[in-house]
């Protein structure tokens, strides 16, 4: 089984071939995903909202992402694990930047890491890049910059934006970015900045053209639910089954149907007696 590297992702859009990518936050689900064949697995600063509950990613912290991420890189044995930088983390210094970027591969196993923005970030991509440490960029939709955005609204449908996420893409190639995850952006949008770099973008509600996808495994196993994406597409009810199956085990053990026989372990009875 060969590992999917950050030269498998330019190849693949090379051959046109498309690049699957899903979340994941612990050993189990990884192992699972990337036993189905999932090319690249993203520890994502999602967790906060999916695994850990909050409100919104900011509360995600780097040694959040580490614990994590070593979880996944024991059950990932083909797929890239790409850890995201969370918020603070590399916004202050290019200095801290490559600190941090340098922990999540050395301490998480990771093979790359994953920020947002552009512009404003290219100091700290090209830092972390010279560094020896893959880089994927995150234009579009930033949900570190949430409170900046005014919430989780589709960006780039002004020619001001929209041109912005051009030439933002451009620059993090130019930098030394492997791959750019496009989130939230129109379709057609998303089709000529995949058109306009000679890297994969990795889309999340961009559309069809873009050269992979990328879902929150939750969302699209319906684990989640305190509210779906319009960009998300449920192949499973994971999250019914669970219920259902909690469910169960609460009648049958309140009802004494479980344990059975065949769940318990016995006793020779010569010793049962000097029990008593």
């Amino acid at each position: 089984m060969n590992r999917f590297t950050t030269a498998s992702f330019i190849k693949a859009k090379k051959d046109g071939d498309k690049i699957s990518m899903l979340t994941a936050y612990d050993y189990s689900m990884a192992k699972l995903i990337d036993e189905a064949g999932v090319d690249s697995i993203l520890v994502g600063d999602s967790m906060g909202m999916v695994v850990l509950g909050y409100e919104n990613t900011l509360q995600v912290t780097v040694d959040d992402i580490i614990h994590h991420t070593k979880a996944v890189a024991r059950g990932a044995k083909r797929a890239l694990v790409i850890a995201d930088m969370p918020f603070l983390s590399y916004h202050i210094s290019v200095e801290d930047s490559v600190r941090n970027a340098g922990r999540m591969i050395q301490e998480g196993n990771a093979h790359a890491v994953k920020l947002e923005g552009g512009l404003e970030v290219i100091d700290k991509v090209e830092a972390i890049v010279k560094a020896q440490i893959p880089v994927i960029g995150h234009l579009g939709l930033t949900p570190q910059s949430v409170n900046v955005m005014g919430g989780f609204k589709v960006q780039g449908k002004d020619e001001a934006q929209a041109k912005k996420i051009i030439e933002d893409a451009k620059l993090l190639e130019k930098a030394g970015a492997f791959a750019i995850v496009l989130e939230c952006v129109p379709e057609r949008l998303a089709k000529i900045v995949t058109e306009s770099v000679n890297i994969p973008t990795i889309g999340i509600g961009a559309g069809k053209y873009c050269d992979g996808q990328v879902l929150v495994t939750q969302d699209m196993l319906g684990m989640f639910t305190d509210f779906t994406p319009k960009f998300v597409k449920k192949y499973s009810e994971v999250g019914a089954s669970i219920k259902g199956g909690v469910q169960s085990y609460i009648d049958e053990m309140k009802k004494g149907l479980f344990p059975e026989e065949k769940h318990t372990f016995a006793i020779d009875e010569e010793t049962l007696k000097k029990l008593y």
